[in-house]
């Protein structure tokens, strides 16, 4: 940006933003007073909404305390109360929890104590895991071999062990009715022919999101997938991971997106909305049975300075507390369907706009040339990025990601804070309408 100077900052890119100057409730301000409604909290992180009075509270308590304990040398009352309310709200049996600071340290320490388990049980040959394509897990090599999204990829795999993948259950694309259960018992057996294929006896555990995060834009997953995904890690020996780091912390309607399906993983992780931007916090939820066989042949051979940090988990209780105490998951289920609706209504104005999906206040629409066949828009017309920016330019942020394994194909998270109104949504639909008019105006669509 003009007048900005040069930044000795570097991400993935030159682009520049403005300066953020505050952030509160839906809203982010930058230093030139321009408002922004954050319509994908950040990164799908800010589940609660910026500056919450009751979390910043708790934090500035807990820094009169202490700032840290390294967990070597001292328990904290934060770690151990965090840890109560997570087991508490996990389903039955996943009890244990293990704290890190981010999705991808936590997905890196479920695949880690998976192996371990596993080599305390005598099964050392098993060490494949299964995951789908597209999918995100991380960007850290071993979560990134279980990643499915190949510009993220490819300039690494000499680096690392590539582990096998199963197509994602994208019925939209194939034709297929996502309320049937045939549709989701044809896209569950192709685990279990993966598993066949590789060798049971070799396969360690199956990775999944119970609702899809950015690769797959809000995948839901069609009727019967996660119980027979369940039923089939189960016949073979195979442990079932769900990764909650986006659909985790109440977006869905429930704390776990798939205690809407009534479905227990072995392992589960949580990180973005978990901590819900206040400090950076995930956490690695699992059966005791699987720790304590870990705990007992010597102990888990992995860890982070920063887990369980007595400042991160008090600043995550405190997010947990605003969850319940203003029902923020049945608001995000009533409003965020709703939202589901009008993003849906749009398609009778823009043709481009192929499919629209997601659950509860985790929506996303997906632009094609093409309804029929779903043929994504040309790549050339760059759609994912110039759509954000249109909207950007609205004053309101969305977030992309390429359909069809990173490569090519558009579609766009919708994922305001859970305490986003109805009067909210329709100031969404109305900066979202002017930026697709914008768009396809330019594009010539």
């Amino acid at each position: 940006m003009d007048g900005q100077g040069r930044s000795h900052l570097f991400y993935q890119s030159r682009q520049r933003r403005p300066r953020l100057r505050r952030a509160e409730g839906v809203y982010v301000w930058d230093v030139d007073g321009k408002r922004y409604l954050d319509g994908s909290s950040g990164a799908m992180v800010s589940n609660i909404g910026h500056s919450n009075p009751h979390v910043l509270a708790a934090m500035r308590r807990q820094m009169e305390v202490a700032t840290f304990g390294y967990r070597l040398h001292f328990e904290t009352e934060p770690g151990e109360a965090l840890a109560a309310k997570v087991a508490g709200l996990a389903p039955e049996g996943l009890d244990r929890v293990f704290f890190v600071s981010g999705g991808s340290e936590a997905v890196e320490s479920a695949i880690k104590l998976a192996r371990q388990y596993k080599l305390a049980a005598g099964e050392a040959q098993r060490w494949k895991v299964i995951s789908r394509f597209p999918s995100y897990h991380g960007c850290t090599l071993g979560a990134l071999a279980l990643t499915g999204y190949a510009p993220m990829t490819a300039p690494f795999d000499p680096m690392m062990r590539p582990m096998p993948k199963i197509p994602a259950p994208r019925a939209y694309l194939d034709g297929l009715d996502p309320a049937d259960p045939e549709t989701g018992r044809h896209y569950a057996d192709m685990l279990e022919a993966r598993i066949l294929e590789e060798g049971p006896e070799t396969v360690l555990a199956f990775i999944h999101e119970p609702v899809g995060g950015a690769s797959t834009g809000c995948l839901v997953p069609p009727e019967g997938y996660m119980a027979r995904i369940r039923e089939i890690c189960d016949r073979h020996g195979v442990l079932l991971i769900h990764d909650e780091v986006i659909s985790g912390g109440g977006r869905t309607g429930t704390f776990f997106a798939a205690d809407n399906w009534g479905v227990a993983p072995d392992i589960a992780v949580l990180s973005k909305g978990f901590g819900a931007g206040y400090m950076p916090l995930g956490a690695v939820v699992a059966h005791e049975e699987i720790v304590e066989a870990v705990l007992e042949k010597g102990g888990f051979i992995h860890g982070f300075t920063y887990a369980g940090n007595p400042l991160a988990c008090a600043a995550g209780l405190a997010v947990i507390e605003e969850i319940e105490r203003q029902g923020m998951m049945g608001n995000a289920l009533e409003v965020g369907t709703r939202l589901g609706a009008r993003l849906k209504a749009l398609m009778n104005r823009y043709p481009i706009i192929g499919d629209v999906r997601g659950m509860g206040m985790l929506q996303a629409f997906e632009l094609v040339s093409d309804r029929a066949t779903m043929e994504p828009l040309p790549k050339e017309t760059n759609a994912y990025d110039r759509l954000v920016e249109a909207a950007y330019d609205e004053g309101l942020i969305i977030y992309s990601r390429r359909t069809r394994g990173g490569y090519s194909g558009d579609h766009f998270l919708v994922a305001p804070p859970m305490i986003t109104t109805e009067e909210q949504v329709d100031e969404i639909i109305g900066k979202l309408t002017r930026a697709l008019d914008r768009f396809c105006d330019e594009a010539g669509l």
